[in-house]
C-alpha cells in the first residue's frame, strides 16, 4: 500500500485502552472541524471490536453533537446494549476533551438466507468511460486515496436536487471484510449534504455558508470493496428551516445495491457577521 492508503487504514486500527473503551488518531482533511465520516467508521470499528465476528453490521444511526478536532485523537467507549439470538446492538460514544462529540448505535446480525429485491441501477457511463472521454476530471484530496468522479446530469430530473458519482479509495486494500465495512462508513460522509446545496448554485467554499451533518444513517445490505469504483447515488428532497435532507444509495459497477444512507444537516446561509457559532 502507499503512503497514503497506509495513513487510512492505519485511521480504522485503532487501539484497545480497555475492553470496551479504544482510541483513533484523526487526520485533517482541511475542513474547519474533525471529518464526519472519520468518527463514522471509527465508531464502528470500535463497536465491531466487541461483536463475534460471524456477525456483520448492518445499520448504524448516529447524531453529531459538537465540532470535533482533527489534531486530537478520538476516544470510543463501547456500551454492550444487547446480545440477542440473531442480533447485537451496540452504542458507542466518541469523545474529545472529555465531551462527547458523536454517538451512535450499530446493529450488527448473523447470516440468513431470504428473499430479496432491490432499486436499480441508473444507467451511467463506467468511470473508465468517462476518464476516457474527459468529460470528468478526477477530484480528490491531497495526499488522500480517495477519488470522485462527478457525472454532470442529475439522475432524477423530478427530484429538485440531485447527483451521481462514482467514487474508489485508490490502491489495493487487504482481503479483509471488515475493513472494507468501515471503509465504506467513513467515505459515506463525503458528498451527501452538501447535493441540497445544488439547486441553489452555492458552492461549499462560500464564506455565507455553514453547513455542518447533524445525524447520518447508514445501512449495509452486502459486503463489498472499496478499492473499486462504487456509484454514489444522491438525492436530496427537501430543505428549510436552516435545514437539509439527503439520501444516498451506492451500487456495485455490476448494479447490487450495498449500502443505502440518510443523513439531515445544518445549513445556514447569511453574511458572516451574522452567523451564530452554535448549532
Amino acid at each position: 500500500m502507499n503512503d497514503a492508503l497506509n495513513t487510512l487504514v492505519n485511521l480504522l486500527e485503532l487501539e484497545t485502552l480497555e475492553e470496551t473503551l479504544f482510541r483513533g488518531q484523526s487526520q485533517d482533511l482541511g475542513f474547519p472541524q474533525l471529518y464526519g465520516g472519520q468518527v463514522l467508521g471509527q465508531a464502528l470499528a470500535a463497536a465491531a471490536r466487541t461483536v463475534p465476528n460471524e456477525r456483520r453490521p448492518h445499520s448504524q444511526h448516529g447524531y453529531f453533537l459538537r465540532p470535533g478536532d482533527p489534531h486530537r485523537p478520538v476516544v470510543y467507549q463501547v456500551d454492550t446494549i444487547r446480545d440477542g439470538g440473531s442480533f447485537t446492538t451496540r452504542r458507542v460514544t466518541a469523545i474529545q476533551k472529555g465531551r462527547p462529540i458523536f454517538f451512535c448505535s450499530a446493529s450488527f446480525q448473523s447470516t440468513e438466507e431470504s428473499f430479496n429485491h432491490q432499486r436499480s441501477m441508473p444507467n451511467v457511463p463506467t468511470p473508465e468511460a468517462l476518464i476516457e472521454s474527459g468529460d470528468v476530471k478526477h477530484a480528490r484530496f491531497p495526499g488522500h486515496p480517495i477519488e470522485f468522479l462527478h457525472l454532470p446530469d442529475n439522475p432524477d430530473n423530478s427530484l429538485p436536487a440531485g447527483q451521481c458519482l462514482w467514487f474508489r479509495i485508490g490502491g489495493t486494500l487487504p482481503d479483509d471484510p471488515a475493513l472494507h465495512r468501515h471503509l465504506l462508513s467513513y467515505a459515506s460522509d463525503f458528498n451527501l449534504l452538501t447535493t441540497g446545496l445544488l439547486p441553489h448554485g452555492i458552492k461549499l467554499t462560500d464564506p455565507k455558508l455553514r453547513i455542518a451533518s447533524l445525524d447520518h444513517a447508514l445501512w449495509l445490505h452486502e459486503d463489498t470493496r472499496l478499492d473499486d469504483w462504487l456509484l454514489y447515488v444522491i438525492d436530496s428532497p427537501w430543505a428549510g428551516g436552516a435545514r437539509g435532507l439527503a439520501r444516498g444509495q451506492i451500487y456495485q459497477r455490476d448494479g447490487r445495491l450495498v449500502a443505502s444512507t440518510a443523513q439531515e444537516g445544518l445549513i445556514r446561509y447569511r453574511p458572516s457577521s451574522q452567523q451564530s457559532s452554535q448549532q
